[in-house]
Formats: structure tokens, sequence, C-alpha cells
């Protein structure tokens, strides 16, 4: 019975902890992976650093993106923020 009260502030520690933070960086971690698997041709995007433009081709890893006056530059598929299917 000692052994369970030392414990139990610990174990309750580590719940507080999973539900607070863990779980929460997963759920978004998920989410963002999520949207950057269903990007595609056409959609407005916002790059990490802030840059503004709209996908031109895509593949595994790489995204070309179409940004201002025809300037086309070519990103990590993991540098995409946000993304807008308009």
């Amino acid at each position: 019975m000692e052994m369970l009260a030392t414990l139990l502030p610990i174990i309750l520690i580590f719940a507080v902890f999973y539900f607070l933070i863990i779980r929460p960086q997963q759920k978004q971690q998920k989410a963002v992976r999520q949207m950057q698997e269903e990007m595609k041709k056409g959609d407005k995007i916002i790059t990490i650093g802030g840059l503004h433009g709209i996908v031109d081709s895509i593949d595994e890893n790489k995204v070309v993106i179409k940004a201002g006056d025809h300037t086309i530059l070519t990103f990590d598929r993991r540098a995409i923020r946000e993304v807008s299917a308009e």
C-alpha cells in the first residue's frame, strides 16, 4: 500500500503531462501531415517562412510554387504551413 502511495503522484504527473502536452502535439502533427498529403495543384499556400503562392506542381517530397510576378520556387513539402483550396 505504501508503494502505491509513493507511485501515485508520479503516475498522476505523467497522466497530466500526457493529456496537456503530448496528446495535443500529436493531434496537431497529424493534422499538418494530413494537410500536406492532401495538397494539390492550384491550392493557395503559405510557407513556414511566410511566402504566399499557388501550387504549380507537386511530387512526393517537393512542391513547385508560383509566387507574385510568375516567379517559380521549389520547396520541401514539409515547408508548407497552411493550405487553402480555392
